[in-house]
């Protein structure tokens, strides 16, 4: 074995520890953690899983069997892993840990968000590595749209994981819609980037940017259509909506035991809108590179 497949294999061994233990250290803690905590508990187990089928994949030698690039697989993954466990961590500590009162069971939970930011910072230092490994392979979440991608990602499954608390839309079906488009954009997107994965732009050379364009053009319309429900139905008191903190009972406890619900729900408004903007400039990107490349053919054709 050379020492690179041993540095990638040293670097998996910790993250697969690292993950093992945030997920044993909060699941240890009990029930009525809310949804935002056992989103971020899914987060590393579905790391752990997939970091393991890797690494078991890596030294049986079936990389070849694969119907995808190795490389752009190992690296892909480690894009979108850093950015689940940066998020996880995050979300965890904004909607739990400071809510928790100073003693043993703080400590635990800061344990696990540590592990977590731990696990973060290795899969990073993967992708580095494996950049800097391959300096001919073009990886996809190295281009522009690729990083694109990754933070629409990234901010859809933080949205996910207040969402899947079912009481902040579940009695709207306007909201119900709002939820039916985070699922909808993310789909899409996770088809078009395992297209790339795959290389299937390559069969359809002319019209795969095209495709792209009309995908990101949807989610535009969607996440638009989100952006203006979500905050009507939530805070306009005319909609059923709560346009005061205060209104909220959850917001009126001394000590909360995670966040309130009224912040979940400014929190997916913003996040909403944040999305959007990226989407708007994922397909302005397109917009301009479709622009460019017809202006190249043009010249040429003369």
């Amino acid at each position: 074995m050379d020492t690179d497949r041993v540095r990638l294999c040293f670097y998996r061994l910790l993250q697969l520890f690292s993950t093992c233990a945030a997920f044993s250290l909060v699941a240890s803690l009990g029930t009525g953690m809310g949804a935002v905590s056992h989103w971020s508990m899914f987060i590393w187990c579905f790391c752990f899983v997939i970091t393991l089928i890797t690494f078991i994949v890596q030294l049986g030698e079936y990389q070849p069997s694969l119907p995808f690039s190795g490389k752009s697989f190992l690296f892909t993954y480690a894009c979108l892993a850093t950015a689940f466990c940066l998020s996880a961590s995050i979300m965890y500590a904004i909607t739990y840990i400071q809510f928790l009162p100073h003693g043993p069971f703080r400590d635990q939970a800061a344990a696990a968000a540590a592990f977590s930011c731990i696990a973060c910072v290795l899969y990073a230092l993967e992708g580095a590595f494996l950049w800097l490994l391959f300096p001919e392979t073009t990886f996809y979440f190295a281009t522009i749209h690729g990083l694109f991608k990754l933070l629409e990602t990234s901010v859809a499954c933080i949205i996910f994981a207040f969402i899947s608390n079912t009481s902040l839309h579940q009695h709207q079906p306007a909201l119900v819609w709002c939820v039916a488009v985070y699922s909808i954009c993310f789909t899409l997107g996770a088809v078009a980037m395992l297209l790339k994965l795959v290389k299937f732009e390559s069969r359809l050379h002319t019209f795969f940017p095209h495709f792209l364009l009309g995908q990101t053009m949807l989610s535009v319309l969607l996440y638009a259509s989100a952006l203006v429900l979500w905050p009507l139905y939530q805070f306009n008191e005319e909609f059923g909506g709560q346009p005061q903190r205060s209104s909220d009972v959850s917001c009126s406890d001394e000590l909360p035991s995670t966040l309130c619900i009224w912040d979940q729900k400014l929190t997916v408004a913003i996040l909403t809108a944040i999305n959007l903007l990226i989407h708007v400039a994922d397909m302005a990107y397109w917009i301009h590179f479709i622009f460019i490349r017809s202006r190249a053919s043009a010249i040429t054709g003369l």
